[in-house]
């Protein structure tokens, strides 16, 4: 029995991984529930699961928690961003589900991953923001870590043993590897009128032709900047040059990601667009486990197409590839500038195309000199979100 720590309880990672674990109560127990703001929808878990912890980010929505679930379930409500990463070290956890969206995982991710945990990472922040510090963590404590996103936990199963046991730290070339290919859908504007691009709503980037996520991750990935922070995280999970990772435009996220080989072979993880296939391959890792998933039926399928992406149309996927090739600091600005670019574009108050021109500019303006802490990439963070500020203050 494996206790989990859910961090991002109610988001669409967190709602799967729920939904895994509510298939197998022999193995798995929703030890800590953790979330920004969602008091009924973790009310409602909470009386499911009955957690020994629940955590409300927003102290108000921990409030509400309170009074819902008093003389219900016998959980304890915590509050406060602290909470997080306390509930993620508690030495009952053996597992931490990390899948709370932004920079705002990051710090119970690390927590973690300090205490020797088996973390489940989702969180794409975690290595885009602090890559080479998180991947040194890792191996100094000896936690497990096993990639959740579906396009890395692809080139995870199609990976030898001996790279898997060893990410963030492992030879490619040496394992007979040439190339890492991550696939992408291309989302909903793949085939677009690049004209009509200043007139997308946010109801538009958010109707993914494949995938149901969450309103920001759809936006990037309509922008394409959700497969430039996939990028960034390739390199620092499976040590990658940029000779050695590449984005291929996949409209049917059948082939979730692929790895070449030297000798010719590709090995690809193919399966449907559902996140609860890689989120029990991690929860059950080495072993396998029923998801839920119905098997791929190939002549429902059909055929299987491949494109070069377009820069012209994903100008973020390229500003995240040349932010990866100049370093840490370059991709934490784009990643804090994005967040703050894809709420403004959201919230009506900017047009789709500006999002590449906010995150452009911040990386124009930002100071990239070399950061050797996380308190130092914290700050870089802070002054990229500035600028990004700065840049729709102005009304451009």
């Amino acid at each position: 029995m494996q206790n989990l720590a859910v961090m991002g309880a109610t988001g669409s990672i967190g709602t799967s991984t729920l939904d895994v674990v509510r298939r197998h109560p022999d193995l798995y127990r929703a030890y800590a529930l953790c979330a920004h703001s969602s008091a009924e929808a973790m009310a409602e878990l909470c009386r499911e699961f009955r957690p020994a912890y629940a955590v409300m980010v927003d102290s108000d929505a921990a409030l509400l928690l309170e009074r819902a679930l008093a003389g219900q379930v016998p959980t304890r409500v915590l509050a406060g961003e602290q909470a997080l990463i306390e509930v993620a070290g508690l030495a009952e956890v053996d597992t931490v589900m990390a899948a709370i969206v932004g920079a705002a995982g990051l710090h119970s991710t690390l927590k973690a991953v300090e205490q020797g945990k088996r973390v489940l990472l989702a969180n794409k922040e975690a290595l885009v923001v602090s890559g080479r510090l998180f991947m040194d963590a890792v191996a100094q404590s000896g936690a497990t870590l096993l990639p959740v996103d579906s396009e890395h936990n692809a080139i995870f199963q199609s990976l030898p043993q001996a790279v898997q046991a060893n990410l963030g730290h492992c030879d490619l070339a040496g394992h007979g590897i040439s190339h890492l290919l991550l696939t992408g859908s291309g989302g909903p504007f793949r085939t677009r009128d690049l004209t009509t691009f200043d007139a997308i709503s946010p109801a538009e980037a958010c109707a993914h032709p494949n995938w149901s996520m969450g309103r920001k991750i759809s936006v990037d990935s309509a922008t394409m900047m959700n497969k430039g922070l996939e990028y960034v995280e390739a390199r620092w999970l499976f040590n990658a040059s940029a000779e050695q990772i590449q984005v291929v435009i996949h409209p049917q996220s059948v082939i979730h990601s692929m790895v070449q080989y030297k000798d010719g072979s590709v090995l690809a993880q193919m399966g449907q667009p559902d996140m609860r296939t890689p989120i029990a391959h991690s929860l059950a890792y080495p072993e396998r486990i029923q998801a839920g998933v119905e098997p791929l039926d190939f002549f429902r399928v059909g055929q299987l197409t491949f494109e070069q992406p377009d820069f012209a149309r994903y100008p973020c996927l390229k500003l995240a590839i040349e932010a990866c090739n100049h370093g840490q600091e370059a991709t934490t600005v784009i990643n804090a500038a994005n967040e703050v670019a894809v709420a403004a574009f959201l919230d009506g108050r900017i047009r789709f195309s500006d999002i590449a021109r906010v995150n452009g500019y911040c990386l124009e303006q930002a100071e990239l000199a070399p950061l050797g802490t996380l308190e130092g990439l914290a700050q870089l963070d802070i002054q990229a979100r500035a600028l990004a500020q700065d840049w729709l203050s102005r009304g451009h």
